[in-house]
């Protein structure tokens, strides 16, 4: 399974992923206004994808910096496919989470069991959206376009087990450093995490949910409810199909006439 470690403690807050993500995905800029902190986008948008967390702290009376990207985490226990009703959301072969617009049917179901609140609704499109993980770069054996764009190497990009034994050394010897909290955040987190982190804080500290699960209700759409997930993919395709015929019947017909 291909994976992203981002190494929080080398992270500068430069948002040069946020930009990267944009440029790659060929995304419109959002119209935003100042809430008070540097972070900007202060949310997920269907135009964005990734964004960078600005957290302040104080300890022992001095003001510390976190930032933490976020994204869609990829997670091995993914409840948006799950509850999906369509099938659009699904797992590729590179052990990514995808979203295949042009089966999804806008219901929001993937975006109300999230537990990173990632998924964002496209009026225009209506089909969810959120990141893809740069699957047409990786598939070509290139790495997603935030980790390309990254400065510092706060993020890298490879095998996810590989990736996960660097992290722990790196918690380790934060931890010898004085970070008692220090973590690697993903490791067993929704069933293992397809974006980790390397944390030296709680991870409310970062925005992050310190205890990430998969929703009772994704579980029971999930499984009791695979004949209603058939039979409402059933019901949208013939009434896709019974609107186009009543299209047909509505346009005026042309009259032949002889000469």
């Amino acid at each position: 399974m291909r994976a992203v470690c981002i190494d929080t403690t080398k992270c500068i807050g430069c948002r040069a992923c946020q930009v990267a993500c944009k440029q790659w995905n060929q995304l419109p800029a959002e119209n935003t206004e100042f809430g008070g902190t540097y972070e900007n986008p202060s949310k997920f948008m269907h135009d964005t994808w990734t964004r960078v967390h600005f957290r302040e702290h104080r300890v022992n009376g001095e003001v510390q910096w976190l930032f933490a990207k976020s994204q869609c985490m990829h997670c091995t226990e993914a409840a948006c496919i799950s509850v999906c009703p369509s099938g659009a959301t699904h797992r590729t072969e590179m052990g990514t989470v995808l979203i295949d617009n042009r089966r999804c049917i806008g219901c929001n179901y993937c975006a109300a069991n999230c537990p990173f609140a990632v998924p964002r609704y496209d009026h225009k499109e209506n089909a969810m959206k959120k990141c893809n993980f740069c699957y047409n770069r990786i598939v070509d054996g290139l790495s997603p376009a935030c980790v390309k764009a990254c400065p510092t190497g706060a993020l890298q990009y490879g095998e996810r087990r590989v990736l996960m034994l660097e992290a722990e050394k790196r918690v380790n010897n934060l931890r010898a450093a004085g970070y008692r909290d220090a973590r690697v955040y993903g490791l067993e987190e929704m069933g293992g995490l397809g974006v980790f982190y390397v944390l030296r804080d709680r991870p409310s500290a970062y925005g992050l949910p310190d205890s990430p699960k998969v929703p009772m209700s994704a579980y029971v759409w999930g499984t009791a409810f695979k004949p209603v997930r058939a039979l409402a993919v059933l019901g949208v395709f013939l009434g896709l199909v019974a609107n186009r015929f009543r299209t047909r019947q509505n346009q005026p017909q042309e009259t032949v006439r002889g000469d």
